[in-house]
């Protein structure tokens, strides 16, 4: 019984023994390596773990602050130089306009064409004819001129065919536009300084259009034009000439919206004049004949310009479409401003052509330019037997067409 109690407490102490040994061995065991990276993602001996952002300022606390790399500096994209447009000339514009000129015809000239073609003109007829010439805006005394010389030379003559009765018309028609009168533009610089011309008229005439328009044309004679934009009151007015001066490489001189339009006209002057060019094309607000305020203030441009030198030209822009409504804006204006001479717009289309003639014999003022679309060269020096030609479609210096 003694030698079986001795062999279990040795047995005992042999187990403890070998479990002591084994446990420090097992404990001792190397972790497993860490897989390698590019970047080392925590100290040795840390427990792995996410790796977390630390802040701006812990990291700069215990200095492993990384700085970005270095930003290439992007240079601001270079935009192309505008291309230059070439104005077509302006010589025999109004005849290559011809066929936009002749949708008039259906008011004007198929009407009264239709008339002189009956075999026989009696009283009846020759009202008729009175009265197409007033629905075409000519004007009732204009008319009644025109009838009766009209009606004269048929009788001296003892015309009756209707060729030749269209031909009289023609030339009739072209009498009344007084073709003596002076049409050409006053541009030219003098005694060192530029030629001025101040455009002028009501709003939605299609006034800084045709300003535009008016510098191509100029431009197109080998002119060099700076563009003075006086309507301060009209924020989209500064910009739309601007469109049109880059077209055709004239400088544009403008001021702040609500600036004083007088004082925008003179700096483009002095600024026309310190880089020498031939004409300087000044566009002012459009005017309701009504305002008598607003008038005087056009009153005012015209003057402090002056200071420079005179305005050589002052062109009223009337639509064509207003018909004898345009001539009492003609009037208002000829009073603030002294008009020198007429530029019609939309005269292509729905407008009546007699209204050149009206305006003519209403004001004394020549037509000087003619708008026969919505094209950047349709606006033409206006010329009165090609005028009348396209009108009706005679040639008043021969046969009928």
């Amino acid at each position: 019984m003694e030698y079986l109690v001795l062999a279990l407490i040795l047995l005992g102490v042999l187990l403890l023994g070998t479990v002591g040994l084994v446990v420090p061995r097992l404990r001792r065991r190397p972790e497993p390596p860490l897989p390698e990276t590019s970047v080392r993602t925590r100290p040795t001996g840390e427990v792995p773990g996410p790796t977390v952002e630390a802040p701006e300022t812990e990291r700069a606390a215990t200095g492993t602050v990384t700085a970005p790399p270095p930003v290439e500096p992007v240079a601001p994209p270079v935009e192309p130089a505008p291309t230059l447009e070439r104005p077509e000339p302006t010589a025999g514009r109004l005849v290559r306009l011809r066929a936009r000129l002749s949708r008039s015809q259906n008011v004007f000239g198929k009407g009264l064409l239709s008339l002189l073609s009956r075999d026989h003109l009696d009283e009846e007829v020759w009202e008729e004819i009175e009265d197409a010439l007033i629905g075409a805006d000519v004007g009732v005394d204009a008319t009644r001129e025109i009838v009766d010389r009209l009606r004269e030379r048929t009788a001296v003559l003892g015309t009756r065919t209707a060729v030749e009765l269209r031909t009289l018309l023609a030339v009739e028609l072209v009498n009344a536009l007084d073709p003596g009168m002076d049409r050409s533009l006053r541009a030219a610089p003098h005694d060192g300084t530029p030629g001025v011309v101040l455009v002028v008229g009501v709003n939605g005439a299609g006034k800084t259009t045709t300003c535009g328009k008016i510098a191509r044309v100029l431009v197109a004679d080998g002119r060099t034009v700076l563009l003075g934009a006086a309507d301060t009151f009209r924020a989209a007015a500064a910009e739309q000439l601007t469109t049109w001066g880059s077209r055709v490489g004239a400088e544009v001189v403008r001021g702040p919206e609500g600036a004083d339009p007088a004082s925008v006209a003179f700096d483009a002057v002095r600024r026309g004049i310190e880089i020498g060019v031939d004409t300087v094309l000044i566009d002012t607000a459009g005017r309701l004949q009504n305002k008598v305020g607003l008038m005087d203030e056009l009153g005012k441009v015209k003057r402090v310009v002056e200071k420079h030198g005179p305005v050589d030209e002052t062109l009223l822009v009337l639509d064509a479409t207003t018909g004898q409504n345009g001539l009492e804006q003609a009037r208002v204006f000829m009073e603030a401003v002294d008009v020198t001479g007429v530029v019609l717009t939309k005269l292509d289309g729905t407008a009546k052509g007699g209204i050149v003639i009206a305006v003519q014999r209403k004001l004394g003022l020549p037509v000087k330019l003619v708008g026969l679309g919505e094209g950047p060269d349709d606006l033409a020096p206006f010329e009165p037997a090609q005028f009348v030609d396209a009108l009706i479609g005679v040639d008043p210096l021969g046969a009928g067409a």
